[in-house]
């Protein structure tokens, strides 16, 4: 039997074959931003793939422009030969990320800060991370520091931030870990408006109970949003309150 004229070499229609080639291509981008830095042969243990067809599909997103060779030194393994490529997402990659409601925030933030001066703008920015407080706080359920941590992180990943908790090799008296988001739904508004990140580091510290220093963040050009956590004894006290209550006012 003859392949038909609109068939792959294996006999499934090409526009099947499109759209499967389509949703692979998204998914290591959505990969990349979470993971990355990461290499082909990671990202093919992930999704089951060979690494040959991963890297296919890295190329594309290379030429798009959405994901690029991480640069830093001694970020991928060292093997034979050439170092293994790592990748990570770039500015347009984050922005093909994101939803279609950035223009009218930024419009709306423009509009609260010529009404209500920077001070409208800071609030706005509090009661955000207040909801998030509240809708995450819930789910942080340990009081040890490491594990309440990666819960955080699995919440940010529920909420769309591509998070993940890291740690950070050779740290002082007190184990520090790095909190990764790979991707940021609201970065284009956190360009123009860095009062967003300010609340979301607040937030993370009182849901952990400690205080977080952020690194960098995607809106500052960054490939992703990295926080230092601590993971010496949090303050309990803090966490019930993280927990239970709802925050009042600003931070």
């Amino acid at each position: 039997m003859s392949t038909p004229a609109h068939a792959d070499p294996d006999g499934v229609p090409l526009e099947a074959a499109d759209d499967s080639a389509e949703s692979t291509r998204r998914r290591v981008l959505e990969l990349v931003a979470s993971d990355g830095p990461v290499t082909a042969a990671d990202l093919a243990t992930c999704l089951g793939l060979t690494a040959a067809g991963v890297r296919r599909h890295l190329a594309q997103l290379e030429d798009d422009g959405t994901i690029t060779v991480h640069a830093a030194p001694g970020v991928a393994p060292v093997r034979r030969g050439r170092p293994a490529r790592a990748y990570v997402v770039t500015t347009v990659g984050q922005a093909e990320l994101h939803d279609a409601y950035s223009d009218l925030a930024v419009q709306a933030l423009r509009h609260l800060r010529a009404v209500g001066g920077d001070a409208a703008v800071t609030v706005f920015a509090a009661h955000r991370y207040d909801d998030l407080v509240e809708r995450v706080g819930p789910r942080l359920a340990s009081t040890d520091p490491a594990e309440r941590a990666g819960q955080l992180a699995a919440a940010l990943s529920e909420e769309g931030y591509a998070a993940s908790v890291r740690p950070v090799a050779g740290a002082t008296l007190v184990p520090i870990a790095q909190l990764c988001q790979g991707h940021c739904p609201v970065q284009h508004v956190a360009e123009e408006f860095p009062e967003l990140c300010e609340a979301e580091a607040r937030a993370f510290s009182e849901l952990l109970g400690t205080h977080v220093q952020r690194l960098a963040t995607i809106a500052g050009g960054a490939h992703a949003c990295v926080t230092n956590l601590p993971l010496g004894t949090a303050h309990h006290a803090t966490l019930g309150v993280a927990q239970h209550a709802p925050a009042e006012g600003t931070r």
